[in-house]
């Protein structure tokens, strides 16, 4: 050993005078910007990369950059191509990986990346890896034609096989993009999903880099057209009723304070829980479409209504109503702190429903942490769910009567309401047949009162009676429909009921089965689409009601495999799939082409009429050549 010690050292001296010698004479190759130059080497690289080429130990492991060889390249003029070539022993998570640009000129779409090998790990719990190699595109929204230099932000992290975890590792490097047609950075998402970016990741884009004003902007008014929605405007008739419980000490003021106290709190409570939503990738709403949570608030409106018909009085005990008058002479019927907590929980139980602004806001907080930007995304969005709500504050203290019979009138009505918002909570949980029958009891009573509570012969008395009469044959006839085995409240008589071919959905339950549905479709060269469906979700039976029996959309999903994933339970393997596709509830909607790959620019969230989803399906299943 003695004389092999001195040949061995020899030896190493030359390999590391060669490998020297040939970085300071060799260039650094054309177009190599993700790359450090040899010249920004620390002197010693050449050692320790010589060190660790002969290091045999189990126990030592790869530096960060050998373990993980990362590069970006453009992939034509609106995409860019990132690579990592990752070593024997080690990979890479895929929940770990986040792409960023600081740069005002264009917008990133949701990376693509490929399915995954799924692993228990001991830092992160079940989680989808990579071995070996990785290749992910990124579209790009442009905001013109012309050539620019893209800097991007890439964070990704990874562990060896052998039990190491390296801490997060970020990228800055710069993607030469060639000159090509403006995709409209700054326009609408009406316009995102056909420029190469869904809508949620066009308003993730814009939490992330966007003016604030102009962000905070976008989600004020996707609040406001989200508010118009079913899944919203149950909301109303519980604020009015709340309103109406001050009785004739409703003034404009207070009942637009009520109203205010309301939206704040559902706003507050709606940002906090999908920050808590985001950050622990769970669906906070589905917590709340239990069958017993349900039946328990069903059960309060079924009180608050029958207090409102004047079975009995809900109050405050006396010596809370005292201090409470003492210090703003507020009233024991509607108390902001009351109205607040109701606003609380109707953001919690009563909008079940998600669409692209609020899965952007969830999607930047859980992959780039930032809570303050996703947060004020969602408060802004909430205020405009809100703002109708407003509007019917500023307006009840003018519109209910101040004395006499109408005003008992009106509370009565407004308990009427309570009842169908009861029997709309109900109708998640019990048969549709049943559901019909729910719906004939706040029906029937609606026609007793505008009957039996109303007094003269004048023409608006006449009109209310009227009305009556309609709401007593609708009630009748949702009685006879679920007798008679119907389920369509709109049309409860099932002789005539419109006839409508419905889609040949298949259910699939867990991962197992998308990927075994996915495997054989790509097998017959057919297209997907994967519906995330609940019976919760308002929407999600709008989408089965009126899009997917249009002829129009039936046509264009003709020769698709449709598959329907019901995550009503919220299970393991309910989770798991939602966790696969990295979204947060239903209304979704997944399409993937005949080779197998999702196009993730095309995914739907929340509702959308006909015409548009014909189109959007053409465009994702049928591609131009």
């Amino acid at each position: 050993m003695t004389r092999i010690r001195p040949i061995s050292t020899a030896l190493l001296l030359m390999s590391l005078a060669l490998q020297v010698q040939a970085q300071t004479a060799s260039p650094a190759p054309p177009g190599a910007t993700a790359a450090p130059a040899p010249s920004q080497a620390p002197p010693m690289a050449g050692i320790n990369a010589l060190l660790d080429s002969l290091k045999t130990s189990g126990d030592d492991f790869l530096p960060p950059d050998r373990a993980f060889r990362f590069d970006a390249l453009p992939d034509g003029t609106d995409r860019v191509r990132l690579n990592w070539e990752i070593a024997d022993g080690y990979y890479l998570y895929r929940a770990r990986i986040r792409v960023m640009t600081p740069s005002t000129r264009a917008q990133l779409g949701a990376p693509q990346m490929p399915q995954g090998q799924i692993k228990t790990d001991e830092y992160f719990g079940r989680q989808e890896v990579y071995h070996h190699e990785l290749v992910a595109t990124v579209p790009v929204v442009r905001a013109t034609g012309g050539a620019f230099e893209l800097p991007l932000q890439v964070t990704y992290q990874g562990c060896a096989d052998a039990g190491l975890c390296y801490p997060p590792i970020t990228k800055d490097v710069t993607v030469h993009l060639s000159a090509g047609a403006a995709s409209r950075a700054g326009g609408s998402p009406g316009s995102s999903a056909a420029d190469g970016v869904a809508e949620q990741d066009w308003f993730a884009s814009l939490i992330r880099s966007g003016n604030p004003l102009v962000m905070l902007g976008w989600f004020y008014l996707a609040g406001l057209v989200l508010a118009f929605t079913p899944c919203v405007l149950p909301m109303v008739p519980i604020l009015s009723g709340i309103i109406a419980g001050g009785g004739r000490s409703v003034t404009t003021t207070r009942a637009l304070a009520l109203s205010v106290t309301y939206v704040l709190g559902m706003a507050l409570t709606y940002t906090l829980a999908g920050i808590a939503c985001a950050a622990a990738g769970r669906q906070v709403q589905a917590v709340f479409q239990q069958w017993w949570v349900l039946a328990l608030f069903a059960a309060l409106f079924v009180v608050l209504a029958l207090s409102m018909f004047g079975l009995f009085t809900l109050q405050m005990p006396v010596a809370i109503q005292t201090r409470i008058a003492n210090i703003s002479n507020r009233q024991s019927a509607g108390t902001f702190g009351g109205v607040a907590v109701m606003g609380a929980l109707s953001a919690l139980i009563v909008t079940t429903c998600v669409g692209p602004a609020l899965v952007g806001a969830l999607l930047v907080i859980s992959q780039t942490g930032q809570v303050a930007r996703g947060g004020a995304a969602l408060f802004a969005m909430s205020i405009g769910m809100g703002t109708p709500l407003l509007v019917v504050g500023a307006s009840a203290g003018r519109l209910l009567p101040r004395a006499g019979p109408w005003m008992d009138l009106v509370k009565k009505l407004f308990g009427v309401m309570m009842l169908a918002v009861a029997a709309w909570m109900l109708a998640r949980i019990v048969p549709e047949r049943v559901a019909l029958s729910l719906w004939a009891v706040p029906a029937l009573i609606l026609a007793w009162l505008l009957w039996s509570q109303t007094r003269g012969h004048s023409v608006a008395t006449w009109g209310l009676r009227a009305a009556g009469v309609i709401a007593g044959l609708y009630g009748v006839a949702l009685t006879a429909g679920s007798a008679l085995g119907g389920t369509d409240p709109l049309a409860p008589i099932p002789a005539f009921a419109a006839r409508t071919h419905e889609l040949p959905f298949r259910s699939i339950k867990s991962v197992a089965d998308l990927d075994r549905e996915i495997a054989q479709a790509k097998a017959q060269s057919r297209g997907v689409l994967v519906d995330f469906s609940a019976d919760w979700c308002t929407s999600c039976k709008e989408m089965e009601r009126y899009t997917f029996t249009d002829p129009a959309v039936q046509a264009a999903l003709s020769a698709a495999v449709l598959l329907r994933a019901d995550v009503t339970q919220n299970d393991a393997d309910d989770q798991a799939l939602l966790k696969r596709f990295g979204i947060f509830g239903p209304p979704t909607i997944a399409f993937y082409g005949v080779d197998g790959q999702e196009r993730t620019q095309y995914r739907v969230v929340g509702y959308m009429k006909a015409p548009a989803f014909a189109s959007r399906t053409r465009a994702a299943l049928h591609p131009p050549p």
